[in-house]
């Protein structure tokens, strides 16, 4: 019998629950341990490796070693995010054929998505051995500020290892979930601040009796541990070469040993007020071996993260904003992501919002929990009414390039929004409806949806033509967009299918790659 389990798919770790019962639990391997690098490497002889024996040997493979995928998957290669992933990151990414992320490997060329499953696969088989079952189904979760076509390259990872996606759920809604779980007669306002690997996400939500409504959500799905683990390592590069005249940033072997020991300076530093960092032959010098050895503080952090901290407090403002809503009227404030444990982040948090947040929330286990719980729910019958939003505003382009918004960003889903446009040039007889997402006020600034055409439009002055065009969002989260010409009646409409950056073929091509893969996955 196949159990449905909830996956958090995360930039730097991932997790897996499943209900037991009716308490959702999260599963652990044969070590104990609750999370899994989400890292992917394939080594000089061919082989693939997921999770921790991957990151095991990313010193000694940077340049084929692969993280922090979840910031590149379902966006456009030429966007500003993934031209600075390029500087950044040691892999190589490519262009794709359909203007997607790829990334060149030994073996060859992979797709976010196959990477992005790889993962997923791992996990699942994680989940069958401790369970001693088969796991088919499952619903994984995104960051709240993820637009439709991450969403949808997300399930395609989804499908490509070999899963049945009943939904992909927003992250802080997966974690208000797993804390309301026995909270079903309470009435409270809820902020969740998740702070991840490599994304931010503040949600404001509603819960009423087991019923949630999110209020309005803000974020960024391009800050999260990933940047305060690379301020540690710039402030390192900056004093070694300072100190030795050496500069380690085009050295990939001594990046990635710097990114590591930054990894776990950061973490220390939120136990501890001073760490000594050591990385012997780090680089090679005039005559000898240089080695780097450094003490850091707390304080010396918090004062090279702080402007990244500020940033998600100002972006918590937005979101109460958009709610109509203060701090005091918060309940509770739940802190989810492993970057919630740094003293400077709850700190912050506690400040703006005026209270402490909960302890009764595992920021590394909450996400896959609450996405357990909606797993259970989708295929027994439970009852969990969820109304969530969009995040980002959908409208049309209009004359000079403009953006018109028709349903705004934060409307609760489902929802149907009309406006009624006019032809711009004299007896124009069609109008090509392009639809965008996005909340810029240049059309093609914003992520493109669509497009098709009304014909048969009366000839007319222009301006005196009347189109109505209406927009629908189901709770599953599909975008239906029709136009109507009021004067003759006539009409056409499009279903809006998110594109992943892949092919219907190709995703279909990779999940039988995958099927092969998972039978010589080791986890």
């Amino acid at each position: 019998m196949s159990v449905p389990v909830g996956i958090d798919l995360g930039t730097t770790n991932s997790a897996v629950a499943y209900i037991d019962g009716d308490q959702p639990r999260i599963i652990t391997d044969s070590s104990g341990q609750n999370t899994f690098p989400s890292v992917f490497a394939v080594t000089k002889d061919g082989s693939r490796l997921v999770g921790n024996l991957a990151k095991r040997q990313m010193i000694i493979n940077p340049e084929n070693t692969i993280y922090a995928v979840k910031r590149l998957i379902g966006r456009r290669f030429d966007s500003e995010e993934v031209q600075e992933a390029i500087k950044k990151l040691p892999y190589r990414i490519v262009r794709g054929p359909n203007d997607d992320v790829r990334i060149e490997l030994p073996d060859k060329i992979y797709s976010i998505q196959e990477i992005s499953a790889a993962i997923l696969i791992y996990l699942k088989k994680i989940a069958e051995e401790a369970l001693q079952t088969e796991v088919h189904e499952a619903v994984i979760t995104v960051p709240a500020y993820f637009n439709d076509n991450q969403r949808q390259a997300t399930k395609d990872a989804g499908i490509i290892a070999g899963l049945d996606v009943l939904r992909i759920i927003n992250e802080p809604t997966a974690a208000a979930l797993s804390f309301g779980l026995h909270k079903k007669t309470d009435r409270a306002t809820i902020a969740v601040y998740d702070l991840g690997g490599g994304t931010f996400d503040i949600s404001i939500l509603e819960m009423r009796k087991g019923n949630f409504e999110v209020l309005s959500t803000a974020g960024d799905t391009y800050l999260g541990g990933e940047d305060f683990d690379r301020r540690l390592m710039e402030y390192m590069m900056e004093k070694f070469k300072k100190e030795t005249g050496v500069d380690l940033s085009e050295d990939k072997m001594a990046m990635q040993r710097l990114k590591e020991a930054a990894e776990k300076a950061k973490c220390d530093l939120s136990f501890t007020s001073e760490i000594e960092i050591k990385l012997p032959f780090i680089a090679m010098g005039e005559t000898e071996p240089l080695h780097l050895n450094l003490v850091i503080t707390r304080e010396i952090f918090e004062d090279l993260v702080a402007a990244l901290v500020r940033t998600t407090i100002e972006t918590c403002a937005q979101a109460l904003e958009l709610a109509g809503k203060k701090p005091s009227d918060i309940d509770e404030v739940l802190l989810v992501g492993g970057q919630t444990r740094s003293p400077i982040v709850q700190r912050e948090v506690e400040k703006f919002f005026g209270r402490r947040p909960s302890k009764n929330v595992n920021p590394d286990e909450a996400v896959a929990l609450g996405a357990a719980v909606q797993a259970h729910a989708l295929t027994s019958g439970g009852e969990i009414f969820l109304y969530d939003i969009t995040p980002f505003s959908l409208g049309i382009e209009t004359a000079g390039g403009k953006f018109a918004r028709i349903i705004e960003r934060n409307s609760t889903v489902p929802v149907t929004k009309t406006r009624v446009f006019t032809t711009s040039e004299n007896d124009q007889q069609a109008v090509k409806i392009r639809v965008y997402q996005g909340d810029k006020e240049i059309a093609e600034e914003n992520v493109f949806l669509g497009e098709f055409v009304l014909s048969g439009i009366r000839p007319a002055p222009k301006g005196v033509p009347r189109i109505e065009v209406s927009f629908h969002i189901d709770s599953d989260g599909i975008v239906n967009v029709s136009a109507k010409d009021l004067d003759t009646g006539k009409e056409q409409s499009i279903t809006i299918t998110s594109s992943s950056g892949l092919t219907e073929a190709e995703v279909q091509e990779m999940a039988e790659e995958a099927k092969i893969y998972e039978l010589e996955l080791e986890v």
